[in-house]
């Protein structure tokens, strides 16, 4: 399993978007934010085209396809580039559990 990690965003990929991820999720200045940072304004972001981020409405979860032969950067104010290759992925903000009678929160970025 292909995995990456930017700060709070984890990128995770798949075989097949489910058939019910048909919500695109429209840009945002021209970019596709995966997760913006709740502490700084700073966002996750694709400025690149060939690429769709998906939602679906039985879960939380984003679906990402890149369509772009040479893949597409993923950029950060205050995280390393990372370039991710052509395929479908599952976008999911890490949650922290701070005890067992609490439920889980966002991780902010």
């Amino acid at each position: 399993m292909k995995m990456y990690r930017q700060g709070d965003v984890m990128i995770v990929a798949i075989g097949s978007i489910p058939a019910t991820a048909t919500a695109e999720v429209p840009r945002d200045n021209g970019r596709i934010v995966l997760a913006y940072g709740e502490v700084t304004g700073h966002a996750h972001a694709i400025h690149d085209g060939g690429v769709t981020l998906l939602t679906a409405p039985d879960t939380e979860d984003r679906f990402l396809r890149i369509m772009d032969a040479s893949g597409v950067e993923l950029q950060h104010e205050e995280h390393a580039t990372i370039t991710l290759p052509p395929g479908d992925y599952l976008v999911r903000i890490q949650r922290e559990y701070t005890s067992a009678d609490m439920p889980a929160i966002r991780v902010a970025d």
